[in-house]
């Protein structure tokens, strides 16, 4: 087997955040369920964003995420999106080079818009995400560069990009490379409403033995395990895949595999100020350690001090230097 060059690819929406604070009121009056993500079109983004007070404009894509703040503990990571030939998308592949992750995708012709996500925090920091897919909808199975997912140690792929048929055919092509190629492969759930249009195709995967890392919230794997109680969905779903990582909240997270586990509670912060983005840093801890050969408490904890740094602030990518954080939890 080849040697990796990179210790991550991800495939995964590219987008472009633009987040505003409101309180519960306004998401009434907009019919917006807090705390949720939901897809819109056009018309309602352009509806939404007239009534968002003024708001602060970053790269986002959960998949993005993770690989920011991979980047910035040391890995080498790629990113694998689609994007349009317009300012936003060369923002987005700006902030991302600018981290050191390496993305090739230019804006093709005749595409819509790179794809925004309009993020209201209330006062208590949770987010509700209003997503525009624009062009990351519009990534097609020739899009996927094969030789880079053989260059990858692991693929890693977002739930939020399995609605659209084309990336959804180029996640499964990108899944068959690295199958042949011998890497490994990671799914993030994303979101409970990803779960339960995609229970299938997902447990499908598992069943087949296509998934080796699988990433989930409380609601998503009680989601996915069809069932109202925590503890029966993480035992029904993590026989079906090498490694499950589950995340709770303030309750802390736990990892399982076949033959061990471990559980911390969640870092402490002293303010909870904007959730965006904390399950994608979570994610970037938590693999980093994987990629450096650490045991599996360790990894639970540099995920958790990723995660609390994450929600300290407003945005979802790191704004310190993360290694500074984690540096002494690796081997």
């Amino acid at each position: 087997m080849t040697e990796p060059r990179f210790d991550i690819v991800a495939v995964g929406n590219a987008l472009v955040d633009v987040i505003a604070h409101a309180d519960d009121a306004f998401l009434k009056r907009q019919g917006l369920h807090k705390g949720a993500m939901q897809l819109i079109d056009a018309g309602h983004a352009v509806k939404l964003y007239g009534a968002m007070g003024p708001g602060v404009e970053t790269s986002g894509g959960s998949a993005a995420n993770t690989l920011a703040g991979m980047a910035m503990l040391g890995c080498k990571c790629a990113h694998i999106g689609q994007v349009a030939d317009d300012e936003l998308g060369r923002v987005f592949a700006h902030d991302l080079k600018s981290v050191g992750v390496e993305f090739q995708n230019a804006g093709r012709a005749n595409l819509d818009p790179t794809g925004r996500c309009l993020i209201v925090v209330t006062p208590d920091g949770q987010r509700t995400m209003n997503t525009l897919l624009g062009a990351s909808a519009q990534l097609r199975p020739e899009d996927i560069d094969h030789d880079l997912i053989r260059a990858g140690a692991l693929l890693y792929l977002e739930g939020y990009q399995w609605d659209a048929s084309g990336p959804r055919s180029a996640m499964r092509a990108a899944i068959d490379t690295a199958r042949a190629a011998g890497r490994k492969v990671a799914l993030t759930l994303s979101a409970e409403f990803c779960v339960n249009e995609h229970r299938a195709d997902w447990l499908a995967l598992m069943h087949a033995g296509q998934i080796d890392i699988l990433f989930g919230n409380a609601e998503e794997l009680l989601a996915l395990a069809e069932t109202d109680d925590y503890e029966a969905a993480v035992a029904k779903i993590s026989p079906l895949v090498p490694l499950l990582v589950a995340t709770h909240g303030p309750q802390g997270a736990r990892a399982i595999t076949r033959d061990a586990r471990a559980e911390v509670p969640a870092a402490p912060v002293d303010q909870v100020l904007d959730t965006t983005g904390a399950g994608d840093l979570f994610a970037a801890g938590f693999l980093t350690g994987q990629a450096r050969g650490a045991d599996l408490r360790t990894c639970l904890e540099m995920g958790a001090i990723c995660a609390a740094e994450c929600i300290s602030h407003v945005g979802p990518r790191p704004q310190v230097d993360l290694s500074k954080l984690v540096g002494p939890l690796l081997p």
